[in-house]
């Protein structure tokens, strides 16, 4: 096996550990924050939304920051600070007491968040152009079947040992994933990415985005999907809950939830390899336009077989996206600045993550919980309008520099 094998396979399976890890905790942290004392059901719902989403917020603004110490320095010590750090917060969170202590080290979470970024640009930057969406879908395959793997693993922990435990054992796979990523990468570097002379700074690659309006779009995009994508997922267990009356419900909202991740694990590496072929902000096109299609018949199921049959499509067109986007920035940044781009990017998906809840809660309080699918398959088709008329004016501006 070639040491790029090599390296793909074992960033796949450290992505898995990663991505279930991360995830295992997410589904009982408000419950968590219920051991803590005695406190008001709107005390642990608007703290449960704080400590949810300081994560994100933090990791919107470090994010960059990571991807550029990548691109000087090597991705293999950014995946080990991160792996470690990231262990280190949630084992720490097993043992706190207090929601300002929860608060606090899941801020310092976010701010070590970016192992599976920096593995994407690790993988990307060993890749040929042209076979990056394929490679990079592979690599998605490992965090799309973590997140799904996760919330179960995390919850029947829970109720087997108990929160502090799930913390701690959470922490041991994330801390074996990193080590693992220590013993196994061997990371290669090109000339370009090793000489002094190609780096760019902050402001240069800022300018670089700029001057390359296609790619700004595709980074404007990532936030977009991530937003639509978002806004409903906080609020799926209300609406399996108006469309079965059986005591299983978090059973039901949880095989709802999986259905997404079971059609990008299926779609994922097929819609790359698409992209290599066609061009990734075509296929980008058509995942924008089906997303939209299939996200609207959610609002109309009467039957909850209904909701987890679209749920799957809906899944087989999200699953595409962040592979095509990541071969993307990969043909149009430049090796050395491409991990810093990548960390953009990562940055406007944090900033969706942030975003998407409160837009769909907002929503869904003024006019219902199904309306929050119209709107976001509305988002959806405006994205697709957004990236349809940068692609022609791209090109417009192509043809006047060729005169």
């Amino acid at each position: 096996m070639s040491q790029k094998r090599k390296n793909l396979t074992i960033m796949l399976m450290a992505n898995f550990l990663v991505a279930a890890s991360a995830t295992m905790v997410l589904p009982f942290l408000s419950l968590y924050i219920e051991t803590f004392g005695t406190y008001s059901h709107e005390y642990i719902q608007r703290w449960s939304g704080f400590v949810f989403g300081v994560t994100f917020l933090t990791a919107f603004f470090i994010s960059p920051l990571w991807g550029r110490i990548g691109d000087r320095f090597g991705y293999k010590p950014i995946l080990l600070i991160t792996g470690y750090g990231i262990a280190t917060s949630i084992f720490l969170m097993g043992f706190m007491h207090s929601v300002g202590g929860l608060f606090i080290l899941r801020g310092i979470m976010g701010a070590v968040t970016g192992f599976i970024p920096t593995s994407m640009a690790l993988i990307s930057s060993q890749t040929p152009k042209e076979e990056a969406g394929r490679t990079l879908g592979t690599l998605q395959m490992g965090t799309v079947s973590g997140g799904l793997f996760g919330p179960v693993i995390g919850g029947l922990l829970a109720d087997n040992v108990g929160f502090s435990y799930t913390f701690i054992f959470t922490s041991i796979a994330i801390a074996t994933a990193a080590t693992v990523v220590l013993l196994g990468i061997d990371e290669q570097r090109s000339r370009e990415q090793r000489d002094q002379r190609n780096k760019y700074s902050s402001k240069e690659v800022l300018q670089h985005i700029f001057d390359h309006k296609l790619l700004l779009t595709v980074l404007i995009l990532s936030c977009l999907i991530q937003v639509a994508n978002f806004s409903i997922q906080p609020l799926l267990a209300l609406y399996v809950d108006e469309l079965t009356s059986s005591s299983n419900l978090a059973f039901l909202a949880g095989i709802a939830f999986s259905a997404t991740g079971f059609g990008n694990l299926i779609a994922t590496r097929r819609w790359g390899q698409l992209g290599d072929d066609i061009g990734y902000e075509k296929v980008l096109s058509i995942l924008l336009v089906l997303a939209s299609i299939f996200i609207v018949p959610q609002a109309l199921a009467v039957e909850l077989w209904q909701l987890v049959l679209f749920r799957f499509l809906f899944g087989i067109a999200i699953g595409g996206m962040i592979p095509c986007v990541t071969a993307y920035i990969r043909q149009e940044a430049p090796l050395s600045m491409q991990g810093e781009v990548l960390g953009y990017n990562q940055s406007f998906r944090f900033l969706g993550n942030v975003i998407g809840p409160a837009f769909g809660g907002i929503v869904s309080g003024y006019i219902g919980i199904s309306s929050v699918f119209y709107v976001t398959g509305a988002l959806f088709l405006g994205a697709f309008g957004l990236l349809w008329w940068s692609i022609h004016h791209s090109e417009s501006q192509s043809h006047v520099k060729e005169y």
